[in-house]
């Protein structure tokens, strides 16, 4: 899986990068067809001091996309991967249907 990490406004540490990288290859247990990730980071200014992760997951059917919102940028990229990964249980699940259907 091709992963492309955006950090906006700051460059991303490399052990933030590695744990992206870490969190998004155990989604190839949900679905094998994932061609490419783009992973977004951004944050708001000190008062607020909150930080963003988009995560958009390209598969050959269709596009998944998650946004979180954290503290800090590891519990951001968790929050994120978990609505990823119930999308993707649930399209696995989608398919299993239609193919069940479809052979009786």
């Amino acid at each position: 899986m091709n992963v492309n990490i955006t950090a906006r406004h700051f460059k991303a540490k490399e052990s933030t990068r590695d744990y992206i990288h870490e969190r998004l290859d155990e989604l190839t247990k949900y679905n094998e067809n994932i061609i490419h990730a783009d992973v977004i980071l951004s944050y708001d200014k000190p008062p607020a001091d909150s930080k963003h992760c988009e995560i958009k997951l390209k598969l050959k059917e269709r596009v998944l996309t998650a946004k979180e919102t954290a503290p800090d940028f590891e519990r951001a990229i968790d929050l994120a991967v978990v609505k990823i990964e119930t999308q993707l249980y649930k399209f696995k699940d989608k398919i299993k249907t239609i193919k069940h259907t479809k052979q009786k």
